[in-house]
């Protein structure tokens, strides 16, 4: 699967721009500010129907417009797929493929599996569990919709527990039956996400640790695990005798929706023991490895984002990565960097068809 063209209208800082791609290697050179990442996150757009870096559609348009529309072109099993993802103010967001709109966007969710690499991906280990979770249920819901819609079921549920926990509170009332239906249906979905999230750490933490060990270079003992509430008790039961709380500060404090991964090397947390090396190498086998998983489960090769990987590793390690596409690991790689002559020395000497575009 590759990506062959990509229009922009109203796009961030493009007012309209269209590339015609390269199957293999893609690069984005110019300085700082010319729009390279942007171009990254449209293609992410048309992936996930969203933004990578700033999900606000809104906040994705052009200044002094109203609207934005994303196209691409896509090659996938010998048939054209042509997405289309556009949105106007005051107006709800469309995702269309071959001329028909989605009625739900998570139908859209895996059909063109992507993974990217950017400096943000720092979150994963400086920001709060919530972070974390979105990228364990970004992983599985990839190759995954059974998954992503239990998921969505189950915050669906959540959210209306929490509607009435509030509304006992604001009415000086309680209603043990109604709560009780919340918590049967959050139990059953709930089990089933807490299952997939154990079985999904099992078969990622070995692929995680072998790129691990290939990016550092080292035999340092990292370590990826999963803390639930649900490892210790199920998830009726912790509902149940979590009740009084929950009434006291009017939302669920129990659930897989506090469910957190933890990141450790030597047995220690790598956010206050790993070196910023450590912490790069870390971040980077994480993501390499969702792609190798996203390939076995999904059966398809994801397109890869670099968006400026020379922030993160040294060139030698960049052409460790790019080079992957030599023995057929790899699909369709987009970089992007400040230096065009940087960028150049690593691709060309990789046996495969690129392009270079100059911002």
């Amino acid at each position: 699967m590759f990506l062959k063209h990509l229009s922009l209208v109203n796009y961030k800082n493009f007012a309209s721009k269209t590339l015609e791609f390269d199957p293999v290697i893609n690069c984005l050179v110019g300085d700082n500010g010319v729009g390279k990442t942007n171009i990254l996150d449209a293609i992410y757009h048309l992936s996930f129907g969203k933004s990578y870096f700033n999900p606000v559609s809104t906040q994705n348009i052009k200044h002094d417009t109203d609207f934005f529309v994303v196209e691409g072109e896509f090659e996938k099993e010998e048939r054209t797929e042509k997405i289309i993802c556009s949105f106007k103010k005051g107006m709800k967001k469309v995702i269309k493929r071959n001329g028909k709109a989605y009625e739900k966007f998570s139908d859209h969710i895996g059909f063109l599996p992507l993974v990217i690499i950017s400096p943000s991906d720092r979150d994963l280990i400086i920001e709060g569990s919530d972070t974390r979770r979105k990228f364990m249920d970004g992983v599985i819901s990839q190759s995954d919709k059974e998954y992503l819609q239990t998921l969505i079921k189950y915050n669906k549920v959540l959210v209306q527990r929490n509607s009435l926990l509030k509304y006992f509170v604001a009415n000086n009332t309680f209603d043990p039956n109604t709560l009780s239906i919340y918590n049967e249906q959050l139990h059953g979905l709930g089990s089933k996400i807490h299952e997939k999230r154990v079985s999904f750490i099992s078969s990622f933490t070995p692929i995680f640790k072998e790129q691990y060990a290939h990016i550092s270079e080292k035999d340092e003992q990292i370590m990826l695990s999963y803390e639930s509430q649900l490892s210790e008790k199920g998830l009726l039961d912790l509902l149940e005798s979590n009740i009084d709380k929950d009434r006291a500060i009017q939302y669920t404090s129990v659930g897989i929706h506090k469910d957190d991964l933890n990141f450790t090397i030597a047995g220690h947390p790598i956010k206050k023991f790993g070196s910023q090396g450590q912490q790069k190498s870390f971040l980077i086998a994480l993501k390499l490895a969702q792609f190798h998983f996203i390939k076995e489960q999904a059966k398809t090769t994801p397109i890869l984002l670099l968006d400026d990987i020379f922030d993160k590793l040294d060139e030698n390690r960049v052409s460790q990565i790019v080079g992957l596409v030599d023995n057929d690991n790899f699909g369709q790689i987009f970089i992007s960097d400040t230096h065009a002559e940087r960028t150049e020395n690593v691709v060309k000497n990789i046996r495969q068809s690129y392009k270079i575009f100059t911002l």
